[in-house]
């Protein structure tokens, strides 16, 4: 079932901030190589959300306004943008949740590079999902089956949950104020992708060596922003990020373990991929 925003209690409701009115955005025009904010002011109907409104600027004052949307049910993650500076999904912020009156900033996420207008360069978090090793699951039982706990199956369903609307990585400090970063740092949405499978009680891949060594868990240090900003509601650091960091420790600092590589001859990076 799509996700679906509410007004928040208190709020002005939607046919008094809508009757009649306009509304005036500032949105960022502009490229790789430099632009600014214009201004655009347009009717403003009942039950209009963000995406609405700049489909209506796109429609009647700037038909080159490009923007990057999908499903605008809050499921395909495409439309995010920073609104009045916070990281949201256009299609799911209501208007009414502005004071009205009020000039709405919408500009594009900020730690991906700026193709045009509205839309960003994120690729580089599908690169990095190549550097994720395959679910592999573990061999059949005697009757030809795999079993798990339902407390397994419920703990990585969370996971599957994101749509890949990239907020929590551009909220990222450890990417998004430094460029240098990316190559050593998947940031959280690909630990959440780590996550799902790295905690799936069926599968037998072993990532902690790409977590430490290629995927910089340890830049992490867990400030939260990430799971503050999922539309989802995916408790990214707690239920991802600190059992990642967990298994990291235990492999890589846990006495224990560092005499049993030692004796086995087990070489920590093996099994990267380039």
């Amino acid at each position: 079932m799509a996700a679906v925003a509410e007004r928040p209690a208190g709020g002005p409701s939607a046919s008094a901030s809508a009757a009649g009115q306009t509304v005036t955005m500032r949105i960022w025009r502009g490229d790789a190589a430099g632009g600014a904010f214009q201004e655009y002011t347009v009717p403003l109907e009942e039950g209009m959300v963000v995406l609405d409104v700049v489909h209506r600027i796109q429609a009647m004052q700037a038909n080159d306004l490009a923007v990057r949307w999908n499903c605008k049910a809050g499921k395909c993650g495409s439309c995010s943008a920073e609104i009045n500076g916070k990281p949201r999904l256009m299609c799911m912020t209501r208007m009414n949740t502005f004071e009205p009156g009020k000039v709405i900033t919408i500009s594009p996420i900020r730690t991906f590079p700026l193709i045009k207008d509205l839309v960003t360069d994120v690729s580089f978090n599908f690169q990095k999902a190549k550097e994720v090793p395959a679910f592999k699951p573990k061999p059949l039982d005697p009757d030809g089956k795999r079993r798990m706990y339902q407390e397994d199956v419920d703990r990585v369903q969370e996971f599957h949950k994101c749509i890949e609307c990239f907020l929590c990585q551009n909220v990222c400090h450890v990417i998004r104020d430094h460029e240098e970063n990316k190559q050593s740092f998947a940031g959280p949405r690909l630990f959440v992708r780590l996550a799902a499978l790295e905690l799936h009680p069926l599968d037998t891949n072993d990532r902690r060596e790409l977590l430490k060594y290629k995927a910089g868990l340890g830049f992490c240090n867990i400030t939260k922003c990430c799971t503050e900003v999922c539309p989802e509601h995916i408790h990214i650091t707690d239920n991802a990020i600190i059992p990642l960091k967990e298994r990291v420790v235990t492999e890589f600092y846990d006495p224990l373990a560092w005499i049993a590589r030692k004796l086995s001859g087990r070489d920590p990076r093996k099994g990267i991929v380039e």
